[in-house]
C-alpha cells in the first residue's frame, strides 16, 4: 500500500472516531463540536476575510522573525565553531537556552517591547536563533579532518580554508538547521501571537477560546497544524533530501 493511501485512510480513520465522540456526546460539558460545524466555522472564517488576514499577519510575522534567526543563529553557530574560547564559554549556555520553551520569552518580549508586533517578531526570532546556531556549530566542528589537511597541504589556509572546505561541507548540517528553525519558529509564533494583541492566527485562536468557541479553536488548531506539515513536506524537507542526495549523504 502507498504511503499516501496509508495517510488517507489515518486520516478518515481519525475523522470516523471524531465523528463517534460528538454522537456519543462523550463531553457534554465542553460541547465538542461536529466536523460539519467545525469545516463550516472556517469557510465562514475564510469567507468574510478574518481567517486570510490571520494567515497574512502570522507569515508576515514568521518571515521577519525566522530571517532574523537565521541570520543572527548562522553568525552564532560560525563563531562557536570557529572560536575554541568562544565554545567553550557561551556553548554550554546555548544549549540551557535552547531548551527554554518559546512561551517563556513572551512576557520578556512584552515587557521591551509592549504589546507590539515586534514583540511576536522578537518571541520568533529567539524560537529559531538557538536551533540553527546550534547545528552551524556541529556543522563546523563535523567538517571531515582529512578535507582540512588535503587543503592546507595545498596551501589553503585562513578564510580561504573557510569558505573553499568548511562551507561546503556544512552545507547538510546547515539546512537541517534551516528546517528545525522553521518548525521552532512557527511554533513560537503562536505563543507570541497568542498572548498578543495584535492580529495573528494566535491571536484569533485567543479570541476563540475567549467567547468559548469550540468550532473555531478547532478548526484554527488545523489550520496551524496543516500549515505546518505541508511548509515542512513541500519546502524544506525536500530542499534537505535534495541537498543530501546531492552531497552523497542520501541514496538517490
Amino acid at each position: 500500500m502507498k504511503v499516501f493511501s496509508k495517510r488517507v485512510l489515518f486520516l478518515l480513520a481519525v475523522m470516523g472516531i471524531w465523528q463517534l465522540v460528538y454522537v456519543s456526546n462523550v463531553f457534554p460539558e465542553i460541547a465538542f463540536p461536529s466536523l460539519v460545524t467545525v469545516f463550516q466555522s472556517l469557510y465562514n472564517g475564510f469567507a468574510d476575510g478574518d481567517l486570510l488576514k490571520a494567515l497574512g499577519a502570522s507569515f508576515k510575522h514568521l518571515l521577519v522573525g525566522l530571517s532574523l534567526a537565521l541570520l543572527i543563529g548562522t553568525a552564532v553557530g560560525v563563531l562557536l565553531g570557529k572560536s575554541r574560547q568562544a565554545d567553550e564559554t557561551a556553548g554550554m549556555y546555548l544549549i540551557a537556552l535552547q531548551s527554554i520553551p518559546s512561551i517563556v520569552w513572551v512576557p520578556l518580549s512584552i515587557l521591551i517591547f509592549g504589546f507590539t508586533e515586534f514583540a511576536v517578531v522578537f518571541v520568533v526570532a529567539l524560537g529559531g536563533t538557538f536551533v540553527m546556531a546550534l547545528n552551524v556549530r556541529s556543522a563546523i566542528h563535523n567538517v571531515p579532518p582529512q578535507l582540512v589537511r588535503a587543503a592546507r597541504t595545498m596551501g589553503t589556509n585562513g578564510l580561504q580554508l573557510f569558505y573553499r572546505v568548511e562551507i561546503p561541507s556544512s552545507v547538510p548540517y546547515f539546512m537541517s538547521g534551516v528546517r528545525l528553525a522553521w518548525a521552532f519558529s512557527w511554533r513560537a509564533l503562536m505563543a507570541g501571537e497568542f498572548l498578543s494583541n495584535g492580529p495573528g492566527l494566535g491571536y484569533s485562536l485567543r479570541f476563540a477560546q475567549d467567547y468559548a468557541k469550540m468550532d473555531q479553536v478547532i478548526g484554527i488548531i488545523i489550520i496551524i497544524g496543516v500549515i505546518g506539515a505541508v511548509v515542512d513536506q513541500l519546502v524544506f524537507s525536500k530542499l534537505e533530501r535534495n541537498v543530501m542526495r546531492r552531497w552523497g549523504l542520501l541514496k538517490s
